[in-house]
């Protein structure tokens, strides 16, 4: 008869907690997509009453459209990363299962 190994507690705890910061890591690379997003939709607002600048009516559409862009393509990068965390969340082991069991 095969005998099973006690199950690793403290590889089971490792591989929760680095689930948390790869969870905490694109929390944060989504608020830095916001940020700069905001950035780029500040300028535009500002531009006009910071710079006499002839067609700045198009600089501005131009900062806009790259605010919304890169708030669009964060938005995106974090769902889909967001994925497949939960899907490698499923993958910490077959030996979770024996751990509560204990």
């Amino acid at each position: 008869m095969e005998e099973k190994k006690p199950a690793n507690k403290d590889l089971i705890l490792r591989e929760k907690l680095a689930l948390q910061r790869t969870t905490l890591a694109n929390q944060s690379t989504f608020l830095s997509f916001l940020r700069t997003s905001m950035y780029f939709l500040i300028a535009g607002l500002s531009l006009r009453n910071l710079l006499k600048i002839e067609n700045s009516l198009l600089i501005e559409i131009a900062l806009f459209i790259t605010s919304f862009i890169i708030f669009i393509f964060g938005t995106v990068n974090y769902f889909k990363h967001k994925k497949s965390i939960a899907e490698n969340k499923k993958h910490i082991g077959d030996y979770q299962l024996e751990y509560y069991k204990l």
